[in-house]
């Protein structure tokens, strides 16, 4: 037995197989859109696809795709709504107290 990696007519992978066959000189049959080269192990690959005449894996995902899979990023807790808020609000009281102290001295 040995392992074949399978690809679909996109020659994106599918899955791994294992081939029993062999031929009349004890070659192992691959089948049709497989191939004994692996995969490579990469965690940055997100969608592997093989190469047919470079004999290669590629990375086949679209920037779009790879974009996809990342989680929303997190609204913002109540903490920093809160110091959000508050700075806002002492910005506004400087402004007011300016304001006030540029009447004042009218």
């Amino acid at each position: 037995m040995i392992q074949a990696y399978e690809y679909n007519q996109q020659n994106e992978l599918i899955r791994p197989i294992e081939v029993f066959e062999r031929d009349d000189e004890g070659n192992y049959i691959i089948p049709e859109l497989c191939t004994t080269i692996a995969p490579p192990n990469n965690p940055s690959f997100y969608k592997a696809a093989f190469d047919v005449k470079k004999q290669q894996w590629y990375e086949s995902a679209t920037q779009e795709y790879i974009d996809s899979l990342k989680p929303a990023p997190l609204p913002p807790s109540d903490i920093e709504l809160l110091k959000k808020q508050n700075a806002l609000l002492s910005k506004q009281l400087t402004q007011l107290f300016a304001i006030f102290k540029g009447a004042e001295s009218d």
